[in-house]
C-alpha cells in the first residue's frame, strides 16, 4: 500500500455514525513512522536531562511531528489533534516536565489511534471470514440439491 491510499474497509456499514477509524487516515505508512519516532523519542527523553538548547530542539521537533502527522489524517483527526495538543510559545522554552507530557500525550493519543484501526480491521476480518463460510455453507446446499437430479442424457 503506497503513502498516497486511503485506509477503507470494504463493506464497512453506512448505518454506523462515526465513521471506522482507519477511514480516517489518508496516510497510514506516515502516521506509522511519525508515531515510532515519538515513542522512541519519549523514551530517550525519560532518561537523559535536557538542557535549554535540547528543550529547544525538542519543542520543535514536537510541533513539526505534530504539522506531518496533520498531513496524513482526516480532517476529523486534525480537528482532535489540535483540540488535544497544546502549542509551545514561540518565545518561550518549555521545561522537561512540559516537554514530556506533551510527548507522552502525543504517544497516547496515537495509540489509541492505532488501537482503533487494529479493532476495525479485526471486525473487517471477522465479517469478511463470516461471509465467507455463509458462501461456503450456501454452495455445499446448492451442490447437494443437483445431485438429487438425476442423471444426464
Amino acid at each position: 500500500m503506497s503513502e498516497e491510499e486511503t485506509v477503507l474497509i470494504p463493506g464497512a456499514s453506512a448505518e454506523t455514525p462515526e465513521e471506522m477509524p482507519s477511514d480516517l487516515i489518508e496516510q497510514p505508512a506516515k502516521v506509522l513512522r511519525i508515531g515510532s519516532m515519538v515513542k522512541q523519542l519519549l523514551d530517550e527523553v525519560k532518561s537523559a536531562p535536557l538542557d535549554e538548547a535540547s528543550r529547544r530542539r525538542l519543542r520543535d521537533i514536537h510541533r513539526q511531528s505534530i504539522k506531518e502527522l496533520e498531513s496524513g489524517l482526516a480532517p476529523e483527526l486534525v480537528e482532535e489533534l489540535e483540540r488535544l495538543s497544546l502549542p509551545f510559545m514561540d518565545n518561550e522554552i518549555p521545561s522537561e516536565a512540559e516537554l514530556r507530557i506533551s510527548q507522552a500525550q502525543l504517544v497516547g493519543w496515537l495509540e489509541g489511534l492505532f488501537h482503533g484501526i487494529q479493532t476495525a480491521l479485526f471486525a473487517q476480518q471477522m465479517a469478511a471470514r463470516a461471509q465467507f463460510e455463509e458462501m461456503k455453507r450456501r454452495s455445499i446446499t446448492t451442490s447437494e440439491s443437483d445431485k438429487s437430479s438425476g442423471p444426464y442424457l
